[in-house]
């Protein structure tokens, strides 16, 4: 990953590179940086428990092998329509239009 700014979000697969499928119950770790989320929220004028709620899914899709960013428009796409159709379940189950149930 080359940036030269914060991000809000980043993920480490377990099943890639050295090691990987050492522990294949495992997908690996997403940190979120709350800041960035919570200030992401108020430019996006949405509740911090909505952005922090998309972005861990975000995360578990890029662990799960979806990627927007090296992968194809398509594959985009895909990961994109998974995400929203997620996303919309979460809110019909565990968000409010002020954050958590």
């Amino acid at each position: 990953m080359q940036r030269d700014r914060p991000t809000n979000f980043i993920s480490f697969a377990m099943q890639e590179g050295e090691g990987g499928g050492l522990q294949p119950q495992l997908l690996g770790d997403v940190v979120i940086s709350a800041e960035r989320a919570a200030a992401d929220a108020v430019d996006a004028d949405i509740p911090f428990e909505h952005e922090l709620t998309f972005l861990l899914l975000h995360g578990i899709l890029h662990l799960l092998g979806y990627d927007h960013e090296r992968g194809t428009k398509q594959q985009a796409r895909q990961m994109e329509t998974r995400e929203l159709e997620i996303f919309a379940l979460l809110q019909q189950d565990f968000l409010t239009a002020s954050g958590f149930q």
